[in-house]
């Protein structure tokens, strides 16, 4: 009822492009290119936590892609799935090459806090991956969304940690659903994230995977194919900035 709420207002209320407050539309061209105008690309935090598989982003982390980020996620801006899901689309082709590859993609959201969840009604990232997915199928390729990791403990908020903090925050926090085991040894595992910080939560929800697919070694992120984001820090742009 409450996502059913969100749509109809979105209809009959004025609107305001989130990124910079243009009225009457909910993304202005401008704020369209700064999500979707450039080739998503590596990037990588510094540190780097171990077991982080290769990530990719469409956009850095501010001005207006912040600004649609928080719209969609905080104040549920429902409007914004679909080009946020674009960009999250582009991020996994850059991470996974081109289409005809062997096997499926399987999108694999980090999952939010239950009481994040219900805080804001719907679940951001796994909204996200759905509007990704349906991308991917739109150019030719098998994806699906694997929504299989959940949390297995309660963690503090991550706001304002450091990144050694987040790592010892997030260590042992996720895992792979009983059953989920066999749908990620069917697929390529694609991570999917909003946002990548320091990366410590891709990390763990990479090693969560390797455990569950029986690896038996130190987590490495190797079963993993790649993590795709929508935008990154502006930072892990420039380390990989060529």
């Amino acid at each position: 009822m409450r996502d059913w709420w969100r749509e109809f207002s979105g209809l009959v209320l004025p609107v305001a492009c989130a990124g910079c407050g243009r009225p009457r539309t909910e993304l202005c061209t401008v704020c369209r290119a700064a999500l979707h105008g450039a080739p998503a690309r590596g990037v990588r935090p510094s540190p780097r936590p171990a077991g982080l598989p290769a990530v990719y982003a469409a956009a850095p982390y501010e001005n207006a892609v912040r600004a649609v980020l928080l719209a969609h996620k905080e104040r549920g801006a429902l409007g914004l799935t679909g080009p946020l899901g674009r960009a999250l689309a582009a991020s996994v082709r850059a991470g996974t090459g081109q289409a005809g590859a062997v096997g499926p993609l399987l999108l694999v959201p980090v999952p939010s806090a239950r009481s994040a969840t219900a805080a804001r009604g719907h679940d951001p990232v796994r909204r996200i991956a759905r509007a990704a997915a349906a991308e991917l199928r739109r150019d030719g390729r098998a994806a699906r969304v694997a929504p299989v990791l959940r949390q297995c403990r309660a963690v503090a908020d991550q706001s304002g940690l450091t990144a050694h903090r987040r790592r010892e925050n997030l260590a042992g926090a996720l895992e792979v659903a009983s059953g989920g085991e066999r749908l990620l040894a069917h697929g390529r595992v694609v991570l999917v994230d909003d946002l990548l910080t320091t990366g410590s939560t891709l990390a763990e929800a990479a090693r969560a995977v390797g455990e569950a697919l029986g690896s038996g070694r130190r987590p490495s992120g190797r079963e993993v194919c790649a993590a795709a984001v929508v935008s990154a820090s502006p930072s892990a742009f420039e380390i990989n900035r060529n």
